[in-house]
């Protein structure tokens, strides 16, 4: 196990290595520098001064070069005041070195977000935090609930109450964050006048009932319905094994015969699902944090893609890769320790 681990480590490592270098091609194409250069100077700077801004700044250096600067295995070079002829920083905002230097994601630093007017990592580790709180309160939330739906809709395949829950399953899944967060809006705002409809910051004003319960609700719905599907077609496949027979003749309970019996082995299938729920979370406050003014991790990530702020963009970009193979390490080593039949070589 310690040497699949390891090999798996490695090879995540290649895979961030890999995305980072095509994510960072793309961000840094040149209708997207433009769009800096522009965002930084007068809007009616001339194409001369949009260039000269991109070559005083570092964007014009070799491609490699740059993305071994962001790396932090080439050391970055500051700029050349062309009045007096002295090295400067590119940004003042984020006290960067007026020297050559190592100072890239593997020294910790992560770049100058330029919509901020910060550093990435002041924007974005914050961001995320309000975000793991978020997704916490949601699995906290969708999980239990999940999993409930689908053990008693597959303990009783084929009856009402299955036929109900999986009706409600299948429902909840077909509808999308951005249709159920109107929905609850509309319900609680317009209907019960629980708040104002006011996209209050959860920065500014605090963590509120809008900004922070309903897009709790919002995202729990779906994935609700997409683990009690998977939870049901376990619960289904696992009660009609021989060993569940054997235990039922043998006079065990049928309440017994579930938890003790089946239930782990039912319990297989969607923790790997469960698992792969934190990669789709984030792409989910996506929608769901911009539509109720949450400053998290997907609000950040929409503020950076507006403005073409492409250091906090790589930043963000970096995190997404990160959770997506770290999760799915540990779904491989978690279903090898729920499963005895799976022996990783």
């Amino acid at each position: 196990m310690l040497s699949f681990i390891l090999r798996r480590l490695g090879v995540i490592g290649l895979t961030m290595l890999c995305l980072t270098l095509v994510v960072f091609f793309l961000i840094n194409l040149d209708p997207n520098l433009k769009k800096l250069a522009i965002s930084q100077t007068e809007m009616r700077a001339t194409s001369e001064q949009l260039e000269s801004w991109l070559q005083r700044n570092g964007y014009r250096q070799n491609f490699f070069v740059r993305y071994g600067q962001w790396l932090g295995v080439m050391p970055k070079q500051p700029n050349i005041d062309p009045a007096t002829g002295q090295a400067v920083p590119r940004f003042s905002f984020c006290n960067e070195p007026s020297v050559p230097q190592f100072s890239g994601v593997l020294q910790g630093d992560f770049g100058c977000s330029t919509k901020f007017k910060t550093t990435v990592a002041s924007k974005l580790f914050p961001a995320l935090g309000a975000t793991g709180i978020l997704m916490f309160w949601v699995m906290v939330t969708m999980v239990p609930i999940a999993l409930l739906i689908g053990i008693f809709a597959g303990m009783r395949e084929g009856s009402r109450t299955d036929r109900t829950l999986s009706v409600a399953s299948i429902a909840t899944t077909a509808t999308p964050e951005y249709v159920s967060g109107v929905i609850f809006t509309v319900i609680f705002a317009s209907w019960l006048g629980w708040f104002n409809g006011s996209a209050a910051s959860a920065t500014s004003q605090g963590i509120t009932f809008y900004n922070f319960t309903l897009p709790v609700m919002t995202m729990a719905i779906y994935g609700i319905g997409y683990i009690a599907r998977m939870t049901r077609a376990s619960m289904v496949e696992v009660m009609t094994q021989q060993y569940i027979r054997t235990a039922r003749l043998k006079g065990l309970s049928f309440g017994n015969v579930v938890v003790k019996h089946a239930l782990r082995n039912a319990l297989i299938a969607p923790f790997t699902v469960i698992m792969l729920q934190f990669p789709w979370l984030l792409t989910g406050v996506v929608i769901v944090e911009t539509m109720f003014r949450y400053q998290g991790f997907g609000f950040t990530l929409v503020e950076a893609a507006g403005n073409n702020d492409i250091d906090l963009l790589l930043g963000c970009s970096l995190v997404s890769v990160f959770v997506v193979l770290v999760t799915q390490l540990i779904s491989d080593v978690g279903y090898a320790y729920l499963n005895p039949r799976i022996r990783v070589q």
